[in-house]
């Protein structure tokens, strides 16, 4: 699933190329994109609008629109977004949107799980409705380890599941939330509330980091994530733990262990984050 620094990239790559852009012609193919709006009713909505700028929101874009609409996309498992000039796109079998610009260019939306979403609000909308969904973004100034401590305080979860909670943090998923507790050398299983001052601290300094450095590589490419280009990103070439059971700790030379926790595939490293119970 495509997170934080995967849709940043994909953020940083759009933005330049829609803003200021009219949507001249939109065809939605899948009726499951913008569900239980129909299809058809959306893209009618969507054309004629121009674009004001791309922004980004935990782990959805939100596409902002010159008359204060917005369309927020949650890419999900599997969608991103593909750019060409002057009809240059390639067939795609999993093809789920297209939009025509003004200029000629065009953006199609592909899905292959089809899981992701397309919403469309009117003017001050989607503020309540993300209100309610997520927390502070990590990588915001006002993120400090005193408001991640509040978070985790009192809470019996195992901190990996805490992490995940798009309520605590917004736009960490299983990727990045076992890269952080490996960098701040914590168990994924560890109760949340168990955690000390440094500890937190430790883990502030690495989710921030995580994120950064896959903002840095453009996020990870593992399977379908791409930049509308058609790029792979790279950070997939930093894991220390994410998918790397059985081979050696980079730091200590420990073999990564797997577990579940949350019902996610978990890495981490038994010698360098050892399980200290309550």
């Amino acid at each position: 699933m495509p997170e934080l620094p995967e849709v940043e990239t994909i953020r940083s790559r759009l933005d330049p190329l829609l803003s200021g852009r009219r949507l001249e012609r939109v065809m939605i193919f899948d009726a499951r994109l913008t569900r239980p709006e129909p299809p058809d009713a959306v893209a009618a909505a969507l054309e004629g609008e121009r674009v004001a700028r791309v922004r980004r929101r935990g782990k959805y874009l939100i596409v902002e629109f010159e008359s204060d609409r917005h369309l927020l996309v949650h890419l999900r498992m599997t969608g991103s977004f593909r750019y060409g000039l002057n009809g240059t796109l390639e067939d795609d079998p999993y093809r789920r949107a297209v939009v025509n610009l003004d200029d000629g260019s065009d953006v199609a939306y592909r899905d292959v799980r089809r899981f992701g979403t397309w919403e469309l609000f009117e003017a001050g909308e989607y503020e309540t409705y993300l209100g309610v969904r997520l927390g502070i973004e990590p990588l915001d100034p006002r993120f400090s380890a005193t408001l991640l401590s509040t978070g985790l305080a009192g809470r019996r979860a195992p901190v990996k599941a805490v992490l995940l909670d798009q309520r605590v943090v917004a736009g960490i998923g299983n990727i990045y939330a076992d890269e952080a507790l490996w960098g701040a050398r914590i168990h994924p299983l560890q109760v949340s509330a168990s955690l000390g001052g440094q500890q937190i601290a430790a883990l502030h300094r690495a989710v921030r980091r995580a994120l950064r450095t896959g903002i840095e590589r453009q996020g990870a490419t593992l399977r379908d994530y791409r930049d509308p280009s058609g790029g792979e990103g790279a950070m997939q070439d930093e894991f220390r733990v994410y998918g790397r059971d059985g081979q050696a700790c980079s730091r200590c030379g420990t073999a990564i262990a797997k577990a579940r926790v949350a019902g996610r595939g978990t890495w981490y490293c038994p010698r360098c984050q050892p399980y200290r119970g309550l």
